[in-house]
C-alpha cells in the first residue's frame, strides 16, 4: 500500500509538471484533433463540458463543478473499491505489526515466515494487498483526461469571472489553491486514519501533496483548482461515508475464535 500511495502521487507530480507546458502554450482541443488520447478521451470531456456550461449560461464554472460531479459519480464503484481495500489494509496494521516484531530478524528463513504469516493474515480476513490496483489504473486515465479538458477547451480560459476569479487566470486572492492545500490535506487525513506513525512514507506525503497542490493551484488558472477543490470535497465524503467490510470479517473471526475457545 505504501508503494502505491507513492506511486500515485509521483504520478500526479508528472501529470502536473506536464500540464505546465500545456497551459503556458496551449494545444486547445477541437472535434478535428488528432491522437487516440485527444480524440477519444480529452475532446469528449470537453464536449461535455462545454455543452452544460451551454446550459448553464455559458457559465464553465459551474459546468465545472456539475461535470466533476458526474465523473466522480461514474467511476464511485471503482473508488468505493479501493476505498474499502485502503481501510481494510489499515484495520489490521496492528497485526501486522506484531508479526514484523515478532519475527524482525533479517535471515531469509525467517523474512520467508513473515511473507507465510502476512499472507495467512490476508486470507483470514479476506483482504487483498493488490486489489486496489486495478480500481487505481481505470481511474486515473479519466481524471487525467478531465484535467487534460479542462486545459484545453478554449472556451475556459475565455470564460471570465466566477464568483471572485477568472476562470482563466489565477485566483488573485489565493483562496482556491488555501482550500485546495486543505481539501487535499483533510482527505488524505482521512483516507490515512487508523496507520498511525507506522508508515513514514505515507506520513511524509500526507504533508508534502497539499503543499504541491497550494503552489501548482497559485500558479495555475483558477479552473483547475476549481476542479481540485470540487474533487476533493467530493473524496472526503466518500471516504467518510464508506465503510470497510473487513470490520465484519473481523468481528466474525473474533466470535469464531470465542466459540473455540470455549469448546476447548
Amino acid at each position: 500500500m505504501k508503494k502505491r500511495i507513492l506511486w500515485v502521487s509521483a504520478l500526479v507530480l508528472v501529470v502536473l509538471l506536464a500540464g505546465c507546458s500545456t497551459i503556458d502554450n496551449p494545444d486547445y482541443i477541437t472535434a478535428e484533433s488528432t491522437g487516440f488520447w485527444s480524440k477519444y478521451i480529452v475532446y469528449p470531456l470537453s464536449w461535455v463540458i462545454t455543452t452544460f456550461a451551454k446550459m448553464f449560461g455559458n457559465s464553465y464554472g459551474l459546468s465545472i463543478i456539475v461535470v466533476t460531479i458526474l465523473i466522480r459519480l461514474a467511476i464511485l464503484p471503482l473508488m468505493i473499491k479501493q476505498t474499502q481495500n485502503t481501510k481494510a489494509m489499515q484495520a489490521i496494521q496492528p497485526e501486522m505489526q506484531k508479526l514484523k516484531e515478532k519475527y524482525s530478524s533479517k535471515d531469509q528463513k525467517t523474512q520467508q515466515k513473515l511473507q507465510e504469516e502476512t499472507m495467512k493474515l490476508f486470507q483470514t480476513h479476506n483482504v487483498n494487498p493488490l486489489a486496489g490496483c486495478f480500481p487505481l489504473l481505470i481511474q486515473m486515465p479519466i481524471l487525467i483526461g478531465f484535467y487534460q479538458a479542462i486545459i484545453r477547451t478554449e472556451g475556459i480560459s475565455k470564460a471570465g469571472d466566477f464568483l471572485w476569479f477568472d476562470l482563466g487566470a489565477p485566483d488573485p486572492l489565493y483562496l482556491l489553491p488555501i482550500i485546495a492545500g486543505i481539501t487535499t490535506f483533510l482527505q488524505q487525513k482521512i483516507m490515512m486514519a487508523g496507520t498511525g506513525n507506522a508508515n513514514p512514507q505515507m506520513q511524509m506525503m500526507l504533508y508534502i501533496m497539499p503543499v504541491m497542490i497550494l503552489i501548482f493551484a497559485v500558479n495555475f488558472p483558477a479552473a483547475l483548482a476549481l476542479y481540485w477543490v470540487v474533487g476533493n470535497i467530493f473524496m472526503i465524503a466518500q471516504t467518510y461515508f464508506i465503510k470497510p467490510p473487513v470490520a465484519q470479517n473481523q468481528q466474525t473471526n473474533i466470535h469464531k475464535g470465542k466459540v473455540r475457545g470455549a469448546k476447548k
